[in-house]
């Protein structure tokens, strides 16, 4: 999940090669009503059910609007996702959600679905990106920090956040771009004090005070062309997901037949 732009569907489609890779039963399940075109095929698909633009055409709702009667609609077919999941409850299912930030800011939907998942017996993991461009921008960096943190204080499960697109920012030292993995908001306030009126100094103070009292949002780096990055990402998420531990062992395969005397 995350803002629009912000990667999800190349996130999805990058672990998606990355667990098929590595030998992992793993399914596509898109939960965007507005979804055109994916690189993998979705084996679970919400437009199955309802399309957004059936519902902009029928009940002549816009775009924002009609996204959360898509949403709604499905709470109330639950049935149907019940039905859909049964042949994969053993599976590894990536999530592919919309882009509008208020459905895991504002509205209760998207806590409601994950609720009904785990009433399934699925174990879930929310995985938020935030564009790496962000960094260069203290301001929005806050912002974007603020949505990270209003979606892990909405939906109650257990969360990691990500910085996208790390293979498109440009030069940054490495002590720069940690600062940003465990921000230090005070810190950061000052120095984005610096270039802005100082009539909005009282506010960022504000604003990174809260940040700071919660001290939940950190960030692991994302680069899709890194495989140790897409690694150390599916590593926290199996391990936020507990994913692994209810499987047996298998037996190794053998490859030769040995003799023994």
């Amino acid at each position: 999940m995350g803002p629009a732009g912000s990667g999800k569907s190349t996130y999805c489609a990058t672990m998606m090669t990355h667990c098929q890779n590595i030998g992992r039963s793993v399914h596509l399940f898109n939960l965007d009503p507005a979804a055109e075109k994916f690189e993998y095929n979705p084996t679970i698909d919400i437009r199955d059910l309802i399309t957004l633009e059936d519902v902009m055409e029928e009940l002549q709702y816009g775009p924002n609007g009609g996204l959360i009667y898509c949403l709604e609609f499905l709470l109330n077919n639950m049935d149907w996702l019940e039905d859909e999941l049964g042949e994969y409850e053993d599976d590894y299912l990536i999530i592919d959600c919309p882009g509008q930030i208020e459905l895991y800011t504002h509205f209760p939907i998207m806590r409601r679905i994950c609720e009904c998942l785990q009433r399934m017996h699925f174990r879930i993991c929310g995985v938020y990106l935030l564009e790496s461009q962000f960094i260069q921008d203290n301001s929005k960096f806050f912002a974007g920090v603020m949505s990270a943190m209003s979606a892990m204080v909405s939906l109650e499960i257990p969360h990691i956040n990500v910085l996208s697109k790390m293979d498109l920012l440009g030069k940054f030292k490495k002590r720069e771009l940690e600062r940003y993995f465990d921000p230090d908001p005070l810190l950061l306030a000052e120095e984005a004090n610096t270039s802005m009126n100082p009539k909005f100094h009282d506010l960022n103070r504000a604003i990174v005070q809260l940040i700071d009292d919660y001290n939940m949002v950190s960030f692991l780096p994302l680069n899709i062309n890194d495989e140790d990055s897409i690694t150390a990402v599916i590593s926290h998420v199996d391990n936020a997901l507990q994913f692994g531990e209810d499987q047996e062992p298998k037996e190794p395969k053998d490859e030769f037949d040995i003799e023994y005397d």
